[in-house]
């Protein structure tokens, strides 16, 4: 309640402008870390997925083309 009643006396461009600038200047390190752990880990499974998709797809390709060579 206490920050709500101190806010209130504030002008519109010190709750919308200068705290939010105070926050990224504070916590700018942080944000950044972890969006760039998110985005580093997005990346990591979509090469996981891609590798294992690649694998999947050579591995039914050999197969079907080692079946069919033992029919003739």
């Amino acid at each position: 309640m206490a920050v709500r009643e101190i806010l209130a006396g504030m002008p519109w461009w010190v709750k919308w402008v200068a705290i939010p600038v105070i926050a990224l200047f504070v916590f700018g390190g942080l944000i950044t870390t972890v969006v760039g752990f998110l985005v580093g880990l997005l990346f990591k499974v979509l090469l996981f997925v891609a590798l294992v998709g690649g694998l999947v797809f050579v591995v039914r390709k050999f197969m079907a083309s080692s079946t069919s060579k033992s029919d003739w």
